[in-house]
């Protein structure tokens, strides 16, 4: 994850609307920014651009510099017009230059007449800027999963262990019992967490599964009964704790900021992490996922829900209109619902409130 590729849409169309500069740069803009340890890509353009995500839509590739897409520390960034357009461009800094290394190749045996040429492999100095803070979300790019309503209670559990102990750790060998996917040799260690409930209908999206460590299935032996060895844990592992063949999909470490494809109106169901107020660089659950067209790079505005107030006049009560107060990036997308990382507030959001095609 410490390169991650500034991703270019090269199917963009340019209009005339969003290329503005009126309408793209933000009226304090710099003309140009040296990147620092530390930054992301989404707040080097949030200098820039008054919409952060149409970042790709004025970077300009440059073909004489090596990976175009990657920033790093000490590179300059330049803000420059092109036929009443502004684009902007990169200089290379120190940071980003490549060291040689020929690490040493020891003799196979059976090879003693081979010549051995050396081995070149280049590197940079210093790692490529993420496009978003990571780190907020790492845990759920791995670990996070939502399954059915079913597949806990009926998924494998821990039996017993190797002593009377109640809690295990790593190393520590414990027995499951249940139904054993054939092939499969490492699990999750799961217990219940979330049940995710639309808050405009109440309709069940999906069910946590908090995977607390993972295990190696060491011996399949009568009675549907494994021997299993711990191999990491997040929190302790219990008896009764449920056990989960890991997921086999990619883990998204680069992100494509883009649009939905179709229209969004969606609601913040929840905040990991049990609190009720959502910041900047938190992680929120919403109530549209792949059903609408949702996935990893799109980008929502946040629109704080409107107060309900009494008009004096017609004595009754009236809602005031929704008032955009943010921007939130999906980076995993279910069937029925999405996590998404708040990028930028404008205000204090709150559970209920609304997302949006921004």
């Amino acid at each position: 994850m410490k390169q991650l590729l500034l991703s270019i849409l090269a199917g963009l169309i340019f209009s005339a609307s969003v290329m503005g500069a009126d309408n793209v740069l933000k009226e304090e803009h710099p003309d140009k920014y040296t990147v620092q340890e530390g930054d992301t890509l989404w707040d080097i353009a949030s200098m820039f651009l008054v919409d952060a995500w149409l970042w790709p839509e004025i970077w300009q590739v440059n073909p004489q510099i090596d990976n175009p897409h990657l920033i790093f520390p000490e590179d300059v960034i330049f803000l420059r017009y092109v036929e009443g357009r502004p684009q902007l461009v990169l200089e290379r800094g120190n940071a980003s230059r490549t060291v040689k290394i020929s690490p040493a190749q020891p003799v196979r045996q059976g090879d003693r007449n081979q010549k051995l040429m050396p081995r070149v492999r280049s590197s940079s100095l210093a790692s490529a800027i993420p496009a978003i803070p990571l780190d907020a979300i790492a845990s759920l790019l791995t670990t996070g999963r939502i399954v059915e309503e079913e597949t806990l209670p009926n998924a494998p559990y821990i039996l017993a262990g190797e002593s009377d102990r109640l809690i295990f750790g790593p190393g520590d060998i414990f027995y499951g019992r249940g139904i054993w996917k054939r092939g499969t040799t490492v699990y999750g260690i799961t217990r219940p967490g979330e049940v995710y409930r639309d808050p405009l209908t109440n309709e069940v999206l999906g069910y946590e599964a908090l995977e607390v460590g993972i295990a190696t299935l060491d011996e399949l032996g009568d009675n549907d009964v494994a021997t299993f060895t711990i191999n990491s844990v997040s929190e302790d592992v219990r008896l009764g704790d449920r056990l989960l063949p890991t997921e086999e999909r990619p883990v998204e470490s680069t992100f494509y900021p883009s649009a939905p494809q179709r229209v969004v109106d969606g609601t913040i169901m929840t905040v990991i992490g049990g609190v009720s107020r959502v910041g900047r660089n938190d992680v929120v659950a919403i109530n549209k996922g792949a059903n609408f067209g949702l996935e990893a790079g799109n980008v929502l505005a946040i629109y704080k829900s409107g107060v309900v107030v009494r008009d004096r006049n017609r004595r009754d009560e009236v809602k005031l209109p929704d008032k955009r107060a943010g921007i939130l990036m999906v980076f995993r997308s279910f069937e029925k619902m999405s996590y998404g990382l708040v990028l930028s507030t404008d205000t204090p959001l709150s559970v209920g409130d609304r997302v949006k095609n921004p």
